[in-house]
């Protein structure tokens, strides 16, 4: 919102505590050393352990090294002149429009923390979900708020970019944009990276970058930030981006800070709110020490880069001021108080009263807070500087035209009761959540009408926080409401010829590798383009997409989920403005026979994401059929006629093969043991022991499954052999890559393709025919290919529809083609990846070439 309080700039070193006289330091004052580096407060100090300039990263050789005693920057001495890297107590200071960074655990990778510059490994950590900041826990409240801008707020909108810079970090091998020299270091945090476009740059190279983002190579798939609005008052960076807030911090405990017996160590607030929250800086001093430096010392512990003179330390207990009456004076030469064992150890860190203030004046749109014209500028200062000093570091003062914005909020809920009236939704929201009408606008969409979903547009801030945060604890007919904030895509805005990419992912596949992916793609794209299926599933994305004229679809996650997004893409196909968009894979299920098909690999095993989406957009169309299966269920007599409904018919989608028998019984036998301890089967090494031991299980058991049914295909009769398991495929992969039809040429029989408009019916004979094409030493028995397919059941039987298995009553199963093919992506044979040692170069190249989708 605002920056404001005290910042002297007399000089380019502006640090905490310059200039003190040698002949009055007290013993645990040292001489320090003035540079051109904003904030810093380098000191020299004698090196016991090998140590790289953070600066230029090569070794320093020798014993002399010279450290800011603030963030810890190391330096040569040669450096010291060359540093532009601002000190952690002076970045707030630089960043003119904050944004606050999602924070959640980080992961095991070797990584430095972007504000004390230590190394997190072996440490609590935090990462931004939306950006490349890594921090310590407990540095996570003194980071700079200065994550990426992804959308526009409603206000004054902004079409051209900048680079955004952070530093370090970088992948080895990454090379400077100017020098073309390695600019990346596995030992300090050094270099800078665009998390735009990607190109990196030395620190001391990247300042004579042109500031314009062409969004790199991914630009024709990144969901340009000046396409996306939200009004995003009153919610934060979380609820925007649909981030799970799983992982808070709740103590800023310096935990590195160790009583000596030659120390003491103080625990010291900022303000009001952290004494509340019990929230505190350790903060270690010697036993005898000036009053000046530890107050200095407090404000270094905060990362505050104002003067010592003009703060002061309040005991916590007795919020007194911290006088003469608490301090012990030994008769110093100077005769200034002299910091000794004290009543209190804990202390509040207080600006001292002021009857001006120096308050910087920004133009921007970025609006927080508004003061109305009875406030006065000098009591807010005063209010938010008792609050938290360093709120007060962080606060903006922005001018702009006083004029009327139309708010505006849209909210998608989910859990309601499916195919209600329009009426029967504005009721239900009006019983459960008082949802007022005249701030509330329902939209209600035809096409969401099957998953029970409503889109609300709403004009005021608070009504629209007031249902968001009612709604996830309201429950309708036994079922939990779900709530997010939809952002809007402003069509008119998208580039021509762009193509934006809109990825799904199941964070519940592939065990952690699906949470890794999803974290990937928030960095790599606009987050507000990157949807986890676990809230609300494929429908908010299709819907934030709905008006968006081209767009790719990457879905990430098991062959079920690719299944699922194109039966919700198929239900509201009519009702989104690119009704066939193609889709990509990257597996992360155990099976993902269809992902093997489409080149896109047998599993997730690590690959860049980055070179993942140079492949996507390189990656070639084809067209997939896509069957339905109606199971009308009935009774049966003992001559095999039908005697009346035994339940209401059921229609299901199929995209890779359809089972009877025993291959669906094994797949039910793995289903009930996955839903008895789901938290086992987070590998696909275990998903396949698990396989094999239900296998084995049904070995000696003998099935007569040619009694039970009656076949058709394409109207005519087909009599079957003595076989346990029936197959039907769409695709020529079948349990984990197996080629169940073989590729055996056969004159009556046509060479499978996914999209010829025909299925291949496949038998086996048991469990160890399966195993026997599972290994490749042999392939199943070819039976007929077809395109409308009638299948009689006489008795209870396990079936399977692309490995979601149950027991299906006797009846009849109809299986027919499903309107028109669904096109796909499949990975191009020809495209040669760099591995992660060049990644950064590709960056930096100019777009490849898109076919945009069409």
């Amino acid at each position: 919102m605002a920056d404001s309080g005290r910042v002297k700039h007399d000089s380019p070193s502006s640090s905490p505590g310059p200039g003190r006289k040698k002949a009055q330091q007290s013993p645990g004052s040292k001489a320090r050393y003035s540079v051109n580096a904003p904030g810093h407060c380098f000191r020299k100090v004698t090196l016991t352990k090998p140590t790289f300039c953070h600066h230029c990263s090569d070794f320093i050789w020798g014993i002399v090294g010279f450290v800011c005693e603030v963030c810890n920057f190391m330096s040569h001495e040669k450096c010291l002149k060359q540093v532009r890297t601002v000190c952690s107590c002076m970045a707030p200071t630089q960043v003119q429009v904050p944004v606050a960074h999602c924070f959640g655990p980080a992961s095991q990778k070797k990584r430095f923390c972007c504000v004390c510059r230590k190394h997190l490994e072996g440490s609590s950590a935090l990462r931004c979900e939306v950006c490349e900041l890594h921090v310590h826990s407990d540095c996570a409240p003194f980071s700079v708020s200065d994550c990426r801008f992804c959308h526009q707020d409603g206000g004054q909108d902004i079409d051209t970019y900048q680079h955004h810079w952070r530093e370090g970090n970088m992948s080895s091998g990454a090379r400077c944009e100017v020098c073309r020299r390695t600019c990346s270091s596995s030992d300090v945090l050094a270099g800078m990276r665009c998390e735009w476009c990607g190109i990196t740059a030395h620190a001391s190279c990247y300042i004579i970058i042109p500031p314009e983002c062409s969004m790199g190579r991914l630009q024709n798939m990144i969901l340009h930030p000046s396409c996306v609005r939200i009004c995003s008052r009153n919610f934060s960076k979380m609820h925007c981006y649909r981030i799970s807030e799983n992982s808070q911090h709740s103590e800023m405990d310096n935990l590195d800070d160790v009583d000596t017996p030659s120390k003491q160590t103080l625990k010291v607030f900022d303000g009001d709110d952290a004494a509340k929250r019990n929230q505190f800086r350790l903060v270690s001093i010697p036993r005898i020490i000036k009053n000046e430096e530890v107050v200095e010392a407090s404000l270094r512990a905060f990362y505050i880069s104002d003067e010592p003179q003009d703060y002061e330390l309040q005991s916590y207990s007795q919020q007194g001021l911290f006088t003469d009456d608490i301090i012990n004076r030994n008769g110093t030469p100077d005769n200034k108080p002299i910091f000794k064992d004290t009543v209190s150890d804990s202390w509040v860190l207080r600006s001292k009263p002021k009857e001006t203030e120096v308050v910087k004046i920004y133009s921007s749109s970025l609006q927080r807070q508004v003061l109305s014209g009875q406030e006065i500028l000098l009591e807010k200062l005063q209010e938010i500087r008792k609050t938290s000093l360093r709120q007060m570091n962080q606060t903006r003062f922005y001018i702009e035209e006083s004029r009327n914005r139309v708010a505006q909020v849209n909210l998608l809920l989910g859990g309601f009761p499916t195919q209600l009236e329009k009426e029967e939704y504005t009721h239900l929201l009006s019983e459960h959540l008082s949802v007022k009408s005249e701030s509330v606008c329902v939209h209600i969409m035809s096409a969401l009408l099957f998953s029970g979903a409503v889109v609300l547009q709403i004009s005021c801030f608070s009504e629209a926080e007031r249902v968001y945060m009612l709604a996830k604890d309201t429950t309708i007919s036994s079922k939990q409401l779900y709530s997010l904030v939809i952002p809007e895509i402003m069509q008119s805005k998208l580039a021509k010829g762009s193509c934006p990419l809109l990825v799904f992912v199941n964070p519940k596949s592939g065990g952690l590798k699906g949470r890794e992916i999803l974290y990937s793609f928030r960095k790599l794209l606009n987050p507000h383009q990157v949807f986890e299926l676990t809230s609300g599933g494929p429908l908010p994305g299709l819907h934030t997409f709905r008006d968006v004229p081209h767009f790719r679809i990457l879905v990430c996650g098991g062959d079920g989920t690719v299944g699922w997004v194109l039966g919700v893409l198929e239900s509201i196909r009519h009702k989104i403005a690119c009704p066939e968009p193609a889709i990509s894979i990257i597996p992360l299920g155990t099976g993902n026979d269809l992902a093997r098909v489409l080149r896109w690999g047998a599993g997730y095993s690590g690959e860049d994401p980055y070179n993942i989406l140079l492949s996507v957009d390189e990656a070639e169309e084809v067209q997939m059929d896509r069957w339905t299966i109606l199971l009308d269920a009935q009774e049966m007599t003992e001559d095999g006629k039908e005697n009346g409904f035994l339940e209401p018919p059921k229609i299901v989608h199929m995209n890779n093969y359809f089972g009877l028998g025993i291959d669906a019984e094994l797949s039910l036998d793995f289903h009930h043991a996955r839903e008895e301890d789901p938290d086992k089967f987070n590998s696909r090494f275990h998903n396949k022991g698990v396989y094999v031991k239900v296998g084995l299980q049904k070995l000696s058991h003998t099935r007569n499954l040619h009694k039970d049914i009656r076949l058709q295909v394409d109207k005519q009769d087909v009599e079957l052999r003595s076989i346990e398991g029936l197959i039907f495929l769409n695709i020529p992969s079948w349990g984990s890559g197996a080629d169940l039809w073989g590729s055996d040429s056969e004159s009556r029989f046509g060479r499978p393709r996914i999209d010829d408009g025909m299925l291949e019916v496949v038998g086996v004979t048991g469990v160890v025919h399966m195993g026997q094409v599972q290994s490749g030493m042999r392939s199943g028995i070819r039976i007929a290919q077809g395109s409308y397919i009638r299948i009689t059941v006489n008795k209870p039987i396990p079936v399977q529809v692309d490995g979601e298995p149950w027991i299906q009553s006797p009846g009849q199963i109809i299986i027919s083609a499903a309107g028109p093919k669904v096109r796909m992506l499949r990975k191009s044979k020809t495209k040669q990846k760099k591995q992660s040692g060049s990644l950064k170069e590709g960056r930096s190249e100019s777009p490849a070439p898109s076919d945009g989708g069409q």
